[in-house]
């Protein structure tokens, strides 16, 4: 118990505390881990990145994002990947480190958010990470056309994913920007009654042939709130191996796919530009 109260002093000793576009923003240091930090957003948990481990997933979605980069081409193959949203970079950090010499673009819009992240928690000057800082959707129309071999949206505005990038029209993007085979995976936040997760997957099945889903099953099951990782390809997924690793997690997740998923729409329309809104806000016990 005395240990648990120092490493709370130390943690609060350390820790960075700094006003970014987004409200205020926190670098925690993991009391477990040397380099380790913590980003949070006005309480809310953005990110954890170990600058001596970039590979080291501590939270459960991006872990479970981690195994669609993994899977998105051979082991240790070179990718060109674009992240829409940045945080403190963990998972252009985690590419780079699991795949040398991949090209990749950031796009966060919040630029002193990106100013306090290069300063407190920088990168390896070897990691071929562009950061710019641009809306989402504008940062991606200028990606090049065929361009990515990979996007990641992680995009939350106060823990909301902001309405114009639930859309088919945000879709025809990721697409235009992804090459042949190319693979879009996206971190969804939803609860009961699932209406914003069920309309995410029909928006993204008007726009892709293969697409999976992968969640906690309480939060598919619609008993409480939490993250689900879509991923969505023109070609056939790996589910096999997709399944396998979700399942095999610390933090079990179940995958779905096929006449299970179009199921699990229920009868959901697509999002359009004129029809979208932000996703749901959390409930504040989330984050307790």
């Amino acid at each position: 118990m005395g240990r648990s109260r120092d490493n709370r002093r130390r943690a609060a000793a350390e820790a960075v505390v700094e006003a970014v576009e987004g409200g205020l923003a926190e670098l925690i240091p993991d009391p477990d881990r040397a380099r380790a930090w913590s980003l949070l957003i006005d309480g809310a948990p953005q990110s954890h990145v170990d600058l001596d481990d970039p590979a080291h997933l501590s939270f459960e979605y991006q872990r479970r994002i981690g195994h669609v980069i993994d899977l998105a081409a051979p082991p240790g193959k070179p990718v060109q990947a674009v992240h829409l949203g940045g945080g403190a970079l963990t998972l252009a950090r985690y590419t780079a480190a699991t795949r040398p010499r991949s090209t990749q673009q950031v796009v966060e819009r919040d630029a002193a958010l990106v100013q306090l992240v290069r300063r407190e928690l920088p990168l390896d000057p070897g990691a071929r990470i562009r950061v710019r800082s641009a809306d989402a959707r504008e940062g991606l129309a200028k990606v090049p056309d065929g361009w990515a071999d990979l996007i990641v949206a992680d995009v939350f505005s106060g823990a909301r994913t902001p309405a114009h990038l639930t859309s088919t029209e945000f879709l025809d993007e990721v697409r235009r920007a992804l090459r042949p085979g190319g693979v879009y995976t996206a971190n969804l936040a939803d609860g009961p009654p699932l209406a914003h997760l069920r309309a995410q997957i029909a928006t993204a099945a008007a726009r892709f042939a293969e697409l999976a889903l992968i969640a906690d099953p309480a939060v598919l099951r619609g008993k409480r709130f939490g993250n689900a990782i879509l991923v969505a390809s023109d070609t056939p997924l790996p589910l096999a191996e997709l399944t396998r690793r979700a399942a095999s997690d610390p933090h079990p997740a179940r995958l779905e796919h096929g006449a299970k998923l179009t199921d699990f729409t229920g009868g959901a329309t697509p999002v359009t530009d004129t029809s979208a809104v932000a996703s749901p806000a959390p409930p504040p016990s989330v984050f307790r």
